[in-house]
């Protein structure tokens, strides 16, 4: 089978420590072309300022990328289905439900591919983490997810623009997890989102959700720790703790086991090349609406502005 022929649209810090070094270890996927409106490409790839000219006069490709801020997406996904192209999702899969939903029935209608990708499902620790949670009763979940915006996010105005999710980007990669682990699907119960007096979308929230066996889960996210970084899930059972640090990179189980390493996507990329050959979609919005709830239903609290 020929290498899936691959363009990957928007060039920022995503793309570049991730979406490169997997699409450059797996060998059903070769880099035609990137595209990006500002900057520079790749070294001896072809570069392009808008898909619609690397579609109109570049080389032949069978699938994209879409590393874009989300407030942009749906466009070039739009694009890139009515092309005939295969479609991989950077996470969130969009800036609304309403036009992720529009992408998965131009898919359909295209006979193509669409991805939404949440990349934390790919960590170490959440496959088994996840087959053992099927076995057990679950008494409580605290999920804290605090991290520091201006490492991870330095200088990007568009995340804490409306559709940037703001302290979501990284939350919805714990809801990920969270929906993908948990046995029963979960719904918010209530949240509080803090939001900077200069910023549109916030920089921490407090939230608890429950499922259909009024599970307490407690969710907190803040943007503003320093030093050491917490991404941890603890779940507590009728056999013990199971619990995620690191994204999910580590899972620490009752017996002593624990499971280590860094596949994320790697993962992604191996799932997005079994979809294309069999021409299926995987596109869940589980954690999407969790956020889109969150936003719906939140208390806003308001504090001093945030300059980063």
């Amino acid at each position: 089978m020929q290498p899936i022929r691959i363009a990957i649209i928007g060039l920022g810090k995503i793309a570049r420590d991730q979406h490169l070094p997997a699409i450059a270890n797996n060998p059903n996927f070769a880099l035609t072309a990137t595209v990006s409106p500002r900057g520079a490409g790749i070294g001896g790839i072809p570069h392009y300022h808008e898909l619609g000219t690397l579609l109109a006069d570049g080389p032949a490709i069978d699938a994209v990328a879409l590393c874009t801020p989300p407030q942009v997406r749906y466009r070039a996904a739009a694009e890139a289905l009515a092309a005939g192209l295969h479609v991989f999702l950077e996470k969130p899969p969009g800036a609304t439900l309403s036009e992720v939903e529009a992408l998965i029935q131009q898919a359909e209608q295209a006979g193509v591919t669409l991805f939404a990708s949440w990349h934390s499902r790919y960590a170490a620790g959440v496959a088994p983490a996840r087959a053992w949670l099927a076995e057990r009763r679950i008494q409580r979940v605290q999920i804290t997810w605090r991290e520091d915006v201006r490492v991870w996010h330095p200088g990007q105005a568009w995340i804490w623009e409306p559709g940037g999710l703001g302290v979501f980007d990284p939350g919805i990669n714990a809801l990920s997890i969270a929906t993908h682990i948990l046995p029963h699907p979960i719904f918010l119960q209530r949240a509080t989102l803090t939001l900077p007096l200069n910023r549109a979308a916030p920089i921490a929230a407090d939230l608890s959700f429950s499922d259909i066996n009024a599970t307490p889960i407690s969710m907190d996210l803040d943007w503003r720790q320093t030093g050491p970084q917490t991404w941890d899930i603890v779940v507590e059972t009728d056999a013990g703790i199971c619990k995620l640090e690191r994204g999910g990179a580590v899972l620490n189980l009752p017996d002593g086991t624990t499971q280590a390493g860094d596949s994320e996507y790697a993962g992604l990329y191996a799932r997005f090349a079994q979809l294309v050959q069999s021409r299926q979609s995987d596109v869940d919005c589980a954690p999407f609406q969790l956020v889109a709830d969150a936003f719906l239903r939140g208390h806003r609290e308001w504090v001093e502005p945030f300059e980063d």
